[in-house]
């Protein structure tokens, strides 16, 4: 049976040395899958950056926000997302259609090797920050990886998964998330070494077992928080409405022209929204 939550569970282990993240991202990532109706590459590639995305979503200040781009030149093209603070996320795949199978192989010829991860956080009353690393494997664990270690000087261990059924349904999808604090000494390092080997199987472990349980398996005395992710974008038709408005009067009529109708696409959602003729020309006498 489908999990109806996603969640982000975050603790200390260590003694305080290391931060401990576990993340089931099925229901919320399924979301996005099916939306945008992917093919089984492309949702692995996307699933995974999407449990990433939410990763350093959880590390946002109340009111921020990011987005996250994959550049590899892969078969999928460019995968951008965004998310806020409430860890609601919303993206997209280039290439929804990618059906390469479903290892790990998949994902690398999916996403690529030859470019860039790109994050840009904004939080109120701090200067945009923009932090770039290149790809070195395009599997995704290894390339947040380095770009912990590249943009924010952050040892970190990464084991995120995914499984699928055997007709291409997203069953789970997650991560276990290890980062150093400043001063770790170097047997909680090692530690931390050791569950990111031990954890490589997350995706099928989250089958077994909620993100808490995880957690606590790990950590069973410390304190545990668990926030909820959604896949939640904020199109609407009054915003599609305002993008028409912003056309030229003559620029919409020959629109109207050519297809007897307006119509505004999301690429966040893969949501469509058509204003004929008559609603058009509402709009815009609307504004006058």
């Amino acid at each position: 049976m489908q999990k109806k939550m996603s969640k982000l569970v975050k603790t200390l282990i260590c003694g305080g040395d290391i931060s401990l993240a576990v993340l089931d991202t099925a229901c919320a990532a399924r979301e996005g899958v099916l939306r945008h109706r992917m093919a089984p590459a492309s949702a692995k590639a996307y699933a995974r950056a999407f449990t990433l995305t939410a990763y350093l979503c959880g590390w946002l200040k109340e009111e921020g926000n990011l987005s996250v781009t994959v550049n590899g030149g892969g078969a999928g093209g460019k995968i951008c997302l965004t998310g806020d603070s409430d860890l609601c996320l919303r993206g997209y795949i280039e290439h929804a259609d990618v059906s390469l199978g479903g290892g790990e192989e998949a994902v690398c010829a999916c996403v690529g090797k030859n470019g860039t991860l790109t994050v840009v956080r904004s939080e109120p009353y701090c200067l945009p920050f923009v932090g770039t690393s290149e790809l070195v494997s395009g599997n995704l664990n290894d390339d947040f990886v380095r770009y912990f270690a590249i943009s924010e000087q952050r040892d970190t261990w990464i084991c995120a998964g995914e499984c699928f059924s055997d007709g291409g349904e997203l069953l789970s999808a997650g991560a276990v998330v290890l980062q150093a604090m400043p001063f770790a000494a170097e047997e909680s390092l090692a530690h931390a070494r050791s569950i990111a080997e031990n954890y490589r199987d997350i995706a099928c472990r989250l089958q077994g077992g909620g993100a808490e349980e995880i957690a606590r398996e790990l950590s069973p005395e410390g304190e545990i928080s668990a926030r909820e992710i959604r896949f939640r974008c904020r199109c609407s038709r009054e915003r599609a409405q305002q993008a028409v408005r912003s056309l030229r009067r003559e620029e919409a009529e020959e629109i109207l022209r050519a297809e007897g109708k307006i119509s505004v696409h999301c690429h966040d959602c893969n949501t469509d929204y058509s204003f004929g003729k008559k609603e058009a020309e509402e709009l815009f006498c609307g504004g006058e």
